[in-house]
């Protein structure tokens, strides 16, 4: 239960196999393409307020946030990101030189009240990363109240929002939130198939404001050039398919939906102590055991063959010693009660 993998048991094969060939049927998908990535697929992924100039299709959501640090930091420079944090968040952005700051949050995402503190006192980024639904590993999900209230801060004190959503199409229960910032020139928005379609395909893409696109689309062309043309237009065929992607997600949705009522019904059952909040959608749950340092635990759990994320590898300046996180997107359904009773083993032979 450690990945953060999709389950490979519900990629649509048989529909990629069709869109592969259909694609493959056009010499272009063989040949070099756009540094900011094809006509046809910007425009499929382009909402009502997005202009598809303004987005560049990169290798993966991952390689979005390796460009950004690029482009957009220094070293030196500060970038607030949620504590904990998603790792290849952490990497990406912390291998510029720049200082990661945490800002603590809740099941309700980053405390915006806290980031305002920390602003009036002198605090100064260059940008504030949130993953503001079902985040990583925390499954929380950013409130409306602040969402708007962390735009108004970035229009203060000016600085740029990056708004990563892998999960947003994830969502088992309630209403979909309103994306942070709806046409603000501040707003960096991240997207992948990765989670919804197959991470295989390596396609993601960026929306932002021209001058950091442009800039994106510069930096993306020293380090590969263009995304796969061939994935590309793969990806083109599926999500330009009237209604294709909604059929898909209405399967996806409650195979994940119950994969984690499994884990939750299992935890309750085995580890009453545990603490943590059901999320409303995503991959991941984020608990807490009193008293156990969880990477202390670990190499136990591995001996009864069941893992985890400790909690330590999200911190970035709390202890988060007592935290794990565990996935429940991969393990067949059927074994999330042995593998959870595992975990309690493990835990009872250290406490």
């Amino acid at each position: 239960m450690a990945g953060g993998l999709p389950s490979a048991a519900r990629f649509p094969i048989e529909d990629v196999v069709h869109a592969a060939g259909r694609a493959l049927r056009d010499h272009s998908a063989l040949q070099y393409g756009l540094s900011e990535g094809t006509a046809a697929l910007r425009t499929i992924v382009a909402d009502a307020e997005t202009d598809p100039a303004r987005i560049v299709v990169t290798t993966g959501s991952q390689q979005g946030l390796d460009l950004l640090g690029r482009v957009l930091l220094d070293p030196g420079d500060a970038i607030v990101v949620p504590d904990p944090c998603y790792v290849g968040a952490r990497q990406a952005l912390g291998s510029t030189g720049a200082t990661l700051v945490g800002v603590e949050g809740d099941a309700a995402g980053l405390d915006t009240e806290l980031l305002a503190d920390r602003l009036a006192a002198g605090l100064r980024p260059k940008a504030v990363y949130v993953v503001a639904n079902f985040d990583n590993p925390s499954g929380a999900v950013l409130g409306p109240v602040r969402r708007r209230m962390l735009v108004a801060l970035a229009e203060r004190y000016r600085f740029m929002i990056v708004e990563d959503d892998p999960y947003g199409a994830l969502r088992y229960e309630g209403a979909a939130i309103e994306d942070i910032g709806p046409g603000s020139e501040l707003v960096v928005r991240l997207r992948t198939v990765s989670k919804t379609i197959a991470p295989g395909l390596r396609v993601g893409w960026m929306s932002g404001p021209q001058w950091l696109i442009d800039a994106m689309v510069v930096a993306k062309q020293s380090v590969d050039l263009h995304t796969s043309t061939v994935t590309q237009a793969i990806a083109t065929e599926l999500l330009g398919r009237e209604g294709w992607l909604d059929s898909h997600l209405s399967t996806l949705r409650p195979f994940y939906r119950d994969q984690r009522d499994a884990l939750v019904e299992a935890l309750r059952r085995s580890m009453p102590d545990a603490e943590f909040v059901v999320p409303a959608g995503g991959m991941f749950l984020w608990l807490r055991l009193p008293g156990v340092d969880t990477a202390a635990l670990l190499p136990s759990a591995i001996r009864s063959g069941v893992a985890f994320v400790p909690g330590s590898a999200f911190a970035v300046d709390r202890d988060l010693s007592q935290h794990l996180r565990l996935s429940f997107a991969t393990i067949d359904r059927g074994e999330m009660g042995e593998a959870v009773d595992r975990l309690a083993r493990s835990f009872a032979r250290t406490a």
